[in-house]
């Protein structure tokens, strides 16, 4: 019987043979570490989204602790014939009432008659004075100014102060109308030829000039007292209020926090806070089934994180009251949810009480007693960003899933090459053993040829 061998035996030292061997080393060498880049792979996916939701809590909290939020206000006319209302932000929350007696008007001249926009103004040259209130111009004329070349002159110098227009009244009858820009008293206008500087002006300009509307100041009462200004436009009544006046009326007027944006900002944390707290609680689960337990069922970092989301719901207060006192309510999950209704009727009652429990400020006890407070929303802030800020537990704990997938993966590629390398010394082995059996299975034959001869000729 011959030996066999890798080509030329009877299937001893085969092909066959090195790849099942070669396979039973890459699943004691490789597998495992396959298996290991897999689980971190699937950490750091979980991971990432994790992250982003972490990261989009923080962004919520700035958004409520940073400025503007409770500082809004809407402003609100139950009459906008009479008046409207806009308040800037941190305006005093307010109710009152307007009631408009008259409104400021600009005072405006016409001119007399003449035929033509090119009729001349002037016989000769000249200077003519033009005053609108307080402020004089000066206008150098001659024979060929027209009215319409006096109207690009007035307009030209003393734009800012007066408009100047051409109306055409009737045929052969064109005026030019000077409107003051700015109402109230103390904006009379008039034109008066310089003494000795031709003096030629058209008496259409001078003595022919006529009033059209009086500068009057607005009139109107405020809460009864009666207040004048000289424009309709009123910003320096209340601070941070502007009251435009449109007509004869009464109107009551509120300011108030813009209790919407506040709802809308909360529900927005809400939101993020709930979409992150369920992701971590999924994969920080612990179960006997394997196909049930979180990714990070074993990771105490994410453990400790859950734990820290839960605990500074309760813990914010500054220990004056609690956030579910606001409206924030803590569901059995941990999971929050806004009453409206609650938040509102705070709002209502004290809205700076509101605004420094929750944003940061002065907040003052039923017994009068005030506390300087950080705010719920900026004690949640410095708490996520012990994770979410720059080099903090989350970006540290990333570093680390990079590192080890990338460690696993030179492991791999190591005990590739070395399972690589000893099977293709074993196959160049196997290769030699294959000559050798391959020839002393032809000496072997050769003996037998031999022994079969002798044996055939006794």
């Amino acid at each position: 019987m011959g030996i066999s061998s890798l080509g030329a035996g009877g299937g001893v030292l085969t092909q066959d043979l090195l790849d099942q061997l070669k396979e039973a080393d890459q699943a004691q060498y490789v597998t495992p570490l396959d298996t290991r880049k897999t689980t971190e792979t699937k950490k750091q996916d979980a991971f990432n989204i994790i992250n982003a939701y972490m990261d989009n809590v923080a962004s919520s909290l700035k958004s409520l602790s940073e400025y503007g939020v409770f500082e809004s206000r809407i402003a609100s006319s139950s009459n906008e014939d009479a008046a409207t209302v806009s308040a800037a932000e941190s305006s005093d929350v307010q109710d009152f009432s307007i009631e408009v007696i008259n409104l400021a008007t600009k005072e405006i001249e016409q001119s007399g008659g003449f035929a033509a926009k090119t009729s001349t103004i002037s016989t000769g040259s000249g200077k003519l004075k033009l005053t609108v209130g307080s402020e004089e111009f000066t206008i150098d004329y001659d024979a060929a100014t027209t009215l319409e070349g006096l109207k690009d002159l007035v307009n030209n110098q003393a734009g800012d102060s007066v408009s100047a227009t051409i109306v055409q009244i009737a045929d052969n009858d064109f005026r030019l109308f000077l409107s003051a820009k700015e109402s109230g008293l103390g904006q009379e206008i008039s034109i008066t030829d310089v003494v000795g500087e031709g003096e030629t002006l058209n008496t259409s300009l001078t003595s022919g000039m006529t009033n059209v509307q009086d500068a009057v100041d607005a009139q109107f009462k405020y809460n009864s007292l009666t207040i004048t200004r000289s424009s309709n436009t009123v910003d320096d009544l209340l601070s941070g209020v502007t009251i435009t006046l449109k007509e004869a009326g009464t109107t009551n007027i509120s300011v108030k926090q813009d209790t919407d944006k506040i709802a809308s900002k909360i529900e927005n944390f809400i939101s993020k806070y709930n979409s992150a707290l369920y992701q971590v609680v999924k994969d920080t689960k612990s179960s006997e089934n394997a196909d049930e337990r979180g990714v990070f069922s074993g990771e105490s970092i994410m453990k400790t994180m859950k734990a820290d989301m839960l605990n500074m719901i309760g813990a914010a207060g500054g220990g004056v009251g609690r956030v579910q006192d606001y409206g924030i309510e803590i569901n059995d999950d941990g999971s929050l949810k806004l009453d409206k209704t609650k938040l509102n009727e705070m709002l209502s009652q004290n809205p700076a009480n509101v605004q420094a429990f929750l944003a940061g400020g002065t907040f003052t006890n039923s017994d009068g007693f005030e506390v300087e407070l950080d705010g719920a929303f900026v004690e949640m802030e410095d708490a996520i960003e012990e994770y979410t800020k720059y080099n903090a537990t989350l970006d540290q704990y990333k570093n680390l899933l990079e590192d080890n997938i990338e460690n696993l993966t030179e492991q791999r590629t190591k005990a590739l090459a070395r399972l690589t390398s000893k099977y293709e010394i074993m196959a160049k082995q196997f290769a030699t053993y294959d000559a050798v059996i391959t020839q002393l299975n032809s000496v072997s034959s050769m003996f037998t040829d031999l022994v079969n001869a002798q044996s055939s000729d006794s």
